[in-house]
């Protein structure tokens, strides 16, 4: 299916913007929205790849910078220089600012005339799955596909304050967790501890760890990358938008 794709304005609360890159599939066939949370690297040709693919799936998607505080428009690449780069902004994160960002986004999929359906959906990778899961916990969004998710189930949520973990009771929607069981960056306790969050507050859930994959594996600029478990989480993924988002 071919999409079509652009850079926009998101207003924001204290009516300054955040840039974002919106894809959806030719045409004017209204279509439900998705949020596409980056990794610490910014909107770089992997998100907007992955953007332009979950567009190609039937769904108008958005990805929103949300290093736009620290670091609007970075482009960063898979190597140590964008690593450190990108801790940084990592490190500057707060969840009421995430937060709001993220209402920010949904505000703008639900006033497009080109969006409906059941509701909206989010994905994201790394501190963005991490995102997509706080984007569950705080907002009404009906799906949420979180890919290696990290400092999910740390004692603080960012900037300080009250764990994401904590907050799993609040989740309306349906949510996949896919970790990595190589990723030392989120060890099988942690794992652990989101499944039985999600279990305990009766969530309708799903938690995937591929055995052999590590941190990354979805992207395919990484060394990381799994083919075998991308391709998984991408299946269940397209599944559950599909089976939640559409009337």
């Amino acid at each position: 299916m071919s999409v079509e794709s652009e850079y926009l304005d998101i207003p924001l609360a204290d009516g300054s913007n955040m840039r974002g890159y919106l894809a959806r599939p030719e045409g004017g066939e209204t279509l439900p929205g998705i949020i596409v949370y980056m990794e610490i690297f910014g909107i770089n040709s992997h998100i907007r790849d992955v953007t332009e693919r979950i567009a190609a799936e039937g769904f108008v998607a958005l990805a929103p910078d949300y290093f736009h505080r620290t670091g609007p428009g970075i482009e960063l690449g898979y190597d140590d220089a964008g690593m450190a780069e990108g801790m940084k902004h990592l490190g500057q994160l707060d969840a009421d600012q995430m937060i709001a960002d993220a209402e920010a986004a949904i505000t703008l999929l639900n006033a497009r005339d080109d969006v409906g359906g059941a509701g909206i959906g989010a994905m994201g990778f790394c501190i963005g799955g991490h995102m997509t899961y706080l984007t569950a916990c705080a907002t009404g969004i009906q799906a949420a596909a979180s890919y290696y998710g990290g400092g999910i189930a740390a004692p603080q949520g960012p900037g300080g304050g009250a764990s994401t973990l904590s907050r799993t009771p609040s989740i309306g929607g349906r949510i996949h967790c896919y970790f990595g069981g190589q990723d030392a960056m989120i060890p099988g306790d942690q794992v652990d501890a989101v499944r039985g969050a999600l279990a305990d507050a009766g969530t309708r859930h799903e938690v995937t760890v591929y055995e052999e994959a590590d941190h990354g594996f979805h992207c395919d600029q990484r060394a990381t990358f799994n083919e075998a478990a991308a391709k998984d989480a991408w299946g269940k993924t397209v599944a559950l938008f599909n089976s939640e988002l559409r009337d």
